[in-house]
């Protein structure tokens, strides 16, 4: 049976190194700590924040993440697609997602604000509503993703093939348009 913690406030620990045991964790707040390599398997996050820390490469086997929220955190690696499904949201800001999975994760309205997602993998996923407001998606991975009203105004470096992803009532920049059209090797000036 797992600990029960609530209201508590986590600052400067290390959990890579302590450990880290089944819990479930509602209203706290976890400050410059260190997650990094990380087993938080069949965990459980709701209404949690996270700032400054460091998660990369962390696991996340039925992990359960609920209004999850994730500041100025190095998320390397991270594979989110091994989470529980049901009720997973989250939102990060000024993150390092690169290199990170949301395979096949049903996540509408996410919030991704000037965040680093290099090669990060978003393959069949449902991101629909998502923003990306000021995030570089360079070499990340869109392929059968639905990306139906997600706004990517001011996204930078993604590339999106509108033939193999839904992209309906998406917004993106005039800038962006090179992102859509790479594929027909044409030029936008």
């Amino acid at each position: 049976m797992s600990r029960y913690i609530t209201d508590d406030t986590f600052s400067n620990i290390s959990f890579a190194e302590a450990g880290f045991e089944t819990c479930e964790f509602e209203n706290c707040l976890f400050k410059d700590a260190d997650f990094s390599g990380a087993d938080l398997s069949e965990c459980s996050f709701t209404d949690c924040s996270f700032q400054n820390c460091d998660l990369s490469n962390v696991r996340l086997k039925q992990t359960t993440l609920n209004n999850a929220r994730f500041t100025d955190c190095k998320m390397l690696g991270i594979v989110f697609a091994d989470c529980t499904p049901f009720l997973l949201s989250f939102s990060f800001n000024g993150c390092n997602l690169s290199y990170s999975s949301f395979y096949k994760l049903k996540i509408h309205n996410t919030s991704f604000t000037n965040s680093n997602l290099q090669e990060t993998d978003f393959t069949s996923a449902d991101i629909t509503g998502a923003s990306f407001d000021g995030s570089n998606l360079a070499g990340a991975m869109f392929d059968n993703t639905l990306l139906e009203k997600a706004d990517l105004r001011t996204a930078i470096g993604f590339s999106i093939n509108p033939e193999t992803n839904r992209i309906n009532r998406a917004k993106f920049s005039a800038d962006g348009l090179q992102g859509l059209l790479h594929k027909y090797n044409i030029e936008v000036e």
